[in-house]
Formats: C-alpha cells, sequence, structure tokens
C-alpha cells in the first residue's frame, strides 16, 4: 500500500527522469564509504545528482515519465544508482570513467538514456571521450571567427604594402 512519502519519491523521480538529458545507471556493489563519498564529490562538481531508490520506485516513475517498462526492468536489478545530468549528458560517463581508473571493480554502468534514447553499458566509454558543450561551443566561434580573421589580416598586409609602395613613390619624384 503506497503511503505519502512513496508517493514524494516516486513524483522526485519523475520529475528528474523527465528533466534529465542523461541518466546512468550503475551498479554500486563492493562499493565502501569513502569510494561513495568520493563518487558523489565527483558527481557534484560536475553538476550531476547521484541517487539511490528502491528499484520498484523507479520502475513506477520511469513508466509515469513515459520510457518503456521492459527496457528500464532491464537495467534495475541489483543495487542500482542512477545519476542525473539536466545541462550536459556526457558529464556522468566523464566523471565515471575518471573514477573507474581508481576504483575499478566497485561501479558498473549497466546501462543508459542519452537524449531518451536506451544504450547498453558499452556506449558510456564513448560519451566520456566526447569533448564537454563548452569546448564544442568553443570550437564552434573559434571556426566561424577563423575566416573573419585571416580576411581582416588580408587587408591589413595590402594596405601596409599600398603604403609602403606609395611611400617609395614619393620619395622617387
Amino acid at each position: 500500500m503506497p503511503n505519502e512519502n512513496k508517493i514524494k519519491i516516486v513524483k522526485d523521480i519523475e520529475e528528474k527522469l523527465k528533466s534529465s538529458s542523461g541518466l546512468y545507471f550503475t551498479k554500486y556493489t563492493g562499493m565502501n564509504v569513502s569510494q561513495a563519498t568520493k563518487l558523489r564529490k565527483d558527481f557534484r562538481e560536475n553538476n550531476v545528482e547521484y541517487k539511490v531508490s528502491k528499484n520498484t520506485l523507479t520502475k513506477i516513475a520511469a513508466v509515469n515519465a513515459g520510457f518503456d517498462s521492459d527496457k528500464i526492468e532491464s537495467f534495475l536489478q541489483g543495487q542500482i544508482g542512477i545519476a542525473y545530468s539536466e545541462s550536459d549528458p556526457t558529464a556522468p560517463a566523464k566523471v565515471i570513467k575518471a573514477f573507474k581508473k581508481e576504483n575499478e571493480d566497485c561501479l558498473e554502468v549497466v546501462g543508459l538514456i542519452f537524449e531518451g534514447e536506451f544504450f547498453e553499458s558499452e556506449k558510456y566509454t564513448e560519451l566520456a571521450a566526447l569533448p564537454s558543450r563548452e569546448e564544442l561551443l568553443t570550437k564552434f566561434v573559434v571556426g566561424l571567427n577563423s575566416p573573419m580573421t585571416n580576411f581582416s589580416s588580408t587587408l591589413g598586409s595590402v594596405m601596409t604594402k599600398m603604403v609602403s609602395v606609395l611611400g617609395s613613390l614619393k620619395n622617387t619624384k
């Protein structure tokens, strides 16, 4: 029988599922307290929320949020924690990859939802290799700025040459 606390938990999870662009389902079996504290700290520094909730409540919230119950259920086997990222969907992958370098056997990605699409666990390594949104925007702006910079430097060099030619012409006359 649902009580008010469980209903509130389901609503909170449902809102997080709807608002997140990246959801990473991780199995944290064998993780000690210090490792869990470090992982949560790393997630917080990257604007990622990491929550552990009952699988049944998570499944109910996911179905309410419009996700396929069979696919969600395949991710919710065992002790599962979910990393929710609203702004940068690749941020959890980068944190998990860095964490797994130091702590190999205590965290396993069992699946992920990236921009509404379901992916298997191996996909997170590809996403971790992608540049961040800020890096991509910087590259884009530099790419847009490059032709304008080249054009202005070309005009500047032509003007400099013209002034030097006019100066030498004046000196000869």
